[in-house]
């Protein structure tokens, strides 16, 4: 046999890594009703380090936001300030939305509304299509110093990790990659939506015997 066929191969290795570590004694049941397989269990574990990751990140947006500026801003308020700066170019609410990843336009709206009132966005153009976001000179200094604050302890807390700088390429990789999977399964999921109170009348007629 050839030496590159007699080679385990990738899968093979780590269903045998999971099932020596599911029979060793004292071994954690990781299962639950979202993580009944092996590979269940490792997107649930994704899914649940990232919605823990997503709140901490918010958390810290808040934070350094709050150290440079006596404004109060929710996560996506803040990420949306970060991104009308990005390039230091005007940005429509469809570029926002489509930047972010985001479909919630009113939400958008309002939070453009509570950036403006604060003075660090202001609003040009006219129309539905001509209208355009950018920084004011207040919201240039305040993301420069939210940048600086950032440098300093973020980065500089990524930096003293071992090897993690270099990881971060894979990780963002594996989370782009991981949002197109989740877009096409909730546009799969989008087709298979039943009328309001459709799934209980089928379970109603199903416990009706003839």
């Amino acid at each position: 046999m050839p030496e590159h066929e007699s080679r385990n191969r990738p899968e093979e290795t780590d269903m045998a890594r999971r099932n020596q570590q599911e029979a060793a004694p004292g071994s954690l049941d990781r299962t639950w009703h979202l993580a009944r397989t092996p590979l269940e269990i490792d997107v649930a574990e994704l899914e649940y380090a990232l919605m823990r990751s997503f709140e901490a990140f918010g958390r810290w947006q808040a934070e350094c936001l709050a150290s440079v500026v006596d404004f109060a801003a929710s996560g996506p308020e803040n990420a949306l300030l970060h991104i009308i700066r990005m390039n230091d170019r005007p940005k429509s609410i469809r570029d926002l939305a489509y930047m972010a990843n985001r479909e919630d336009i009113p939400n958008i709206q309002y939070s453009l509304r509570k950036l403006i009132k604060g003075g660090m966005v202001e609003r040009s153009g006219s129309g539905r299509s001509g209208v355009t976001y950018e920084v004011t000179d207040l919201g240039r200094d305040v993301t420069d110093r939210y940048a600086d604050v950032r440098a300093a302890l973020l980065i500089d807390a990524v930096r003293h990790v071992p090897e993690l700088a270099q990881r971060l390429e894979d990780a963002a990789r594996t989370l782009e990659l991981m949002t197109g999977i989740y877009a096409q399964a909730a546009r799969n999921a989008a087709t298979h939506r039943r009328l309001p109170g459709l799934s209980s009348a089928v379970t109603s007629a199903k416990r009706v015997k003839p």
